[in-house]
C-alpha cells in the first residue's frame, strides 16, 4: 500500500522522523553526517534536523569511515549500564562507523548498514559507543557478520580518530576508547539505545 501524498510533503527530521532500520539491530538504518574526505566536523541540528557545520577539524585526522547515528536512538541510562567506566550517557543518538568498499562522498544521506561490533568510548564519563558497522551488501565488506572480520589497523585507525577529533589547544582530552566490542555487544547497545529513545521522547 502506497503512503498518501501528504506523506512526502515534508522532509523528516533525520533522528526523529527515520526508522531504526529494516532488522534491528542486526540491520540499522544509518544517518550519515560526515564522510572519510571531510576536513569539517558536521553534525545534524538538532533543532532543525538540517545537517550544520559544528567545526573544522584542528588536525590533519580525517574519519577513516563513514560517520552518523542511527535515527530514533538515546544514549540515556540503559546504554550507560553497559558502559563500566561512565557514569552517564552522552544524551545523543547512537553513532555508528559504516564501512564501503566504494568511496562515497555526499553526507545527510541514509543507507542500511550491517552491524558487526562497536567502540566502548567514554567522553569525559559519558558513554558515547561508537557503533561498527558494513555497507549491505558491499561488495567486498559485505559477508562481514563480526569485528573480527573487520582488519585490525582499521580499527586502529577508527579508536585512533575518535581519542584525538575533540582535541583543542589548552583543554585536556579526557577519552577512553580502550575496548572494542563484537556482534553480541553491539546489538545489546542498539537495543539499550532504542528503549532510551523509547524512554526519552515516547513512541
Amino acid at each position: 500500500m502506497a503512503f498518501p501524498k501528504a506523506f512526502y510533503r515534508w522532509r523528516p527530521h533525520p533522528w526523529h522522523g527515520l526508522d531504526v532500520g529494516i532488522d534491528p539491530p542486526a540491520v540499522v538504518l544509518a544517518y550519515i553526517e560526515l564522510t572519510p574526505f571531510d576536513s569539517v566536523k558536521y553534525e545534524v541540528d538538532k533543532a532543525t534536523g538540517y545537517l550544520k557545520v559544528d567545526r573544522p577539524h584542528r588536525t590533519s585526522s580525517q574519519p577513516p569511515a563513514l560517520y552518523g547515528f542511527i535515527p530514533r536512538t538515546f544514549c540515556g541510562e540503559r546504554v550507560n549500564k553497559l558502559s563500566p567506566l561512565s557514569t552517564c550517557g552522552d544524551a545523543d543518538p547512537l553513532d555508528i562507523c559504516v564501512l564501503s568498499e566504494r568511496p562515497i562522498q555526499k553526507s545527510d544521506i541514509v543507507l542500511n548498514a550491517r552491524v558487526v561490533g562497536g567502540i566502548q568510548m567514554v567522553d569525559h564519563g559519558e558513554a558515547d559507543d561508537k557503533i561498527i558497522a558494513v555497507l549491505l551488501d558491499d561488495n567486498v565488506w559485505g559477508d562481514a557478520r563480526e569485528i573480527g572480520d573487520i582488519p585490525a589497523a582499521l580499527l586502529e585507525r577508527l579508536r585512533h580518530y575518535f581519542s584525538t577529533y575533540k582535541m583543542e589547544p589548552g583543554t585536556d582530552l579526557d577519552i577512553n576508547v580502550d575496548v572494542v566490542y563484537g556482534y553480541e555487544h553491539a546489538c545489546k547497545v542498539i537495543e539499550a539505545a532504542v528503549k532510551d529513545y523509547s524512554d526519552e521522547f515516547g513512541e
